[in-house]
């Protein structure tokens, strides 16, 4: 069994969608179904396919969430 440490999120840092998804401990795929909601604010310069997400904006996701009883 390996060893796997979850990164870290720094407020001040800017992670690629691979990283966040890594960092949350979900698929690529439930990431990117939380930014097309809108729970997960990202930037994509104009004519690149590369997406920035910022520490600030996935603290912010995780501290303006609910976990309901019996979730």
């Amino acid at each position: 069994m390996a060893n796997e440490q979850k990164l870290r999120i720094e407020p001040g840092a800017v992670y690629s969608r691979q990283e966040a998804a890594e960092a949350l401990g979900i698929s690529l795929s439930t990431l990117k179904r939380l930014i097309k909601k809108g729970h997960l604010q990202v930037s994509k310069p104009a004519g690149m396919r590369r997406v920035f997400i910022t520490g600030e904006s996935i603290l912010g996701m995780l501290n303006s969430t609910t976990v309901e009883k019996g979730a």
